[in-house]
């Protein structure tokens, strides 16, 4: 066991070649903005919202600036208006609260499971005492609950859906793609994400009046024709005089990093599953570490993987961690008592009304470590990494 993982598990995937040369030559031409009188509909926007809209099986795509920017759009298609309340799981981050409450909605949020997946049980509670008629469901890294069941229960209650797949692009369930169970699905092309384009979102949905307005409201002013995977004009013509210009548009350049990336969608997954495979199966001899089950039916592409510590108290968690990250094996905790990077609970997000993490889910969370896996992982050094995990658990247990 080496002293040290001399490795950087927040390495964002690269960006290829191709990515590169496609950006270099939208810089010289300087069409960096995706609307132009004379642009057509050939920009690497459109191009980008067409290939995705294949790749998914969708009618209609529209990018925009970010999957928070996504969501906020998919919520404001979907008819959420200001004042409604809007259900979502409690183990997220704070963009999909924050997205809510950019649309003038409340979230209410619902306790998870130990498999860190949102409770149908609670979910149905929590709608019929609400009154709320849409569910922000976050995929949360890739953490995909029985969407059939979800999907026949939201159908009884009478509650649209919107998919975050921030952390799912590539999943999918029984073979049916995340983010297409929903009235929409978000994504993310974010550095961190399965494609890195820096920043940027991807809103799919199959409804026309959704897709019209979120053309419309991420600020294509009146030239939405330039779109590729748009719905009729007819669909536009509803809403091209009330829908706000917000500016929320996917750039040109973003676009351009991002198409290259599509086509390697398929190998990249196949490299996280098998690193996720192999820490799995390491970690699960661990004494005194318990991995979230992950049914069959779903097909994952898992850009980190998490683990529950049910023995470690919180007051020696920060010295498991400290001692881990000293060691190079960075990893976060969604039980701290402050946000801290990229994790948070439903009681950091203060800007809700009501302020607090549901008590399942704050004993799920105050137990859950998270861990990138790089694309760069190479398959030996799970191994290394579960020996300086094993070794630091036993001596914060101590």
């Amino acid at each position: 066991m080496p002293d040290r993982l001399d490795l950087d598990l927040s390495a964002p995937p690269a960006v290829p070649e191709a990515a590169i040369a496609a950006a270099l030559d939208l810089l010289r031409g300087g069409w960096l903005h995706r609307y132009g009188e004379t642009l057509g509909n050939s920009s690497d926007a459109a191009l980008l919202e067409a290939e995705f809209a294949a790749l998914t099986g969708a009618r209609f795509c529209v990018g925009v600036n970010s999957c928070g920017s996504a969501m906020f759009l998919a919520l404001l298609g979907s008819g959420v208006r200001p004042g409604d309340r809007v259900l979502t799981n409690g183990f997220t981050l704070s963009p999909v609260p924050g997205a809510i409450a950019h649309a003038g909605a409340e979230p209410v949020i619902v306790e998870i499971t130990p498999d860190l997946v949102i409770d149908l049980d609670d979910l149905a509670r929590q709608a019929r005492a609400s009154g709320a008629r849409h569910l922000l469901l976050s995929h949360m890294r890739g953490h995909m609950v029985d969407m059939p069941a979800l999907m026949r229960l939201c159908d009884e209650l009478g509650v649209t859906v919107i998919e975050d797949c921030a952390h799912s692009m590539g999943a999918s369930w029984a073979g049916r793609p995340a983010g297409r169970f929903g009235r929409a699905g978000c994504f993310s092309l974010q550095s961190y994400k399965h494609v890195n384009a820096g920043e940027g979102g991807l809103i799919v949905t199959d409804d026309e009046d959704l897709a019209a307005r979120a053309v419309l409201a991420s600020g294509s002013y009146m030239l939405f024709a330039q779109h590729r995977a748009r719905p009729a004009e007819a669909a536009f013509a509803r809403w091209k005089d009330t829908t706000p210009n917000f500016s929320l548009r996917l750039s040109n350049l973003a676009a351009a990093l991002a198409r290259p990336q599509l086509p390697l969608l398929a190998e990249r997954a196949r490299i996280w599953r098998d690193r996720y495979a192999r820490l799995k199966a390491a970690l699960s001899r661990v004494p005194g570490l318990r991995l979230p089950h992950r049914p069959v039916a779903e097909e994952h592409v898992p850009s980190s993987i998490q683990f529950l510590l049910p023995d470690l108290d919180a007051a020696r968690f920060p010295r498991f961690l400290a001692a881990c990250r000293t060691r190079g094996v960075y990893l976060k905790w969604f039980g701290a008592e402050q946000a801290e990077g990229y994790t948070s609970a439903p009681r950091h997000w203060r800007f809700m009304r009501d302020a607090a993490t549901p008590p399942r889910t704050a004993a799920v969370l105050g137990q859950l470590c998270d861990m990138r896996i790089p694309l760069s992982l190479p398959a030996e050094a799970c191994g290394d990494i579960t020996a300086i995990v094993a070794s630091e658990l036993q001596a914060a247990q101590g």
